[in-house]
């Protein structure tokens, strides 16, 4: 699934994407890690992937967008 990164903490490495329909949906430290990254900036174009349904619904894996 892809989203936007709508907000992040570099100090506790979460934050939050949109996704395509504006649904904001946070992300923990463990689903930022567990895409490798070292920083994100709001605005970049990622790929979640997802569990869960509903309110229940969150982030696992969050890696930046690539062609």
């Amino acid at each position: 699934m892809q989203a936007t990164s709508y907000t992040y903490d570099s100090e506790n490495r979460s934050g939050s994407v949109l996704l395509d329909d504006g649904t904001p949906l946070p992300f923990d430290a463990a689903a930022f890690d567990a895409g490798g990254l070292r920083l994100l900036r709001p605005g970049q174009r990622v790929r979640i992937e997802v569990e869960g349904e509903g309110d229940g619904r969150r982030i696992v894996l969050i890696t930046l967008q690539t062609l």
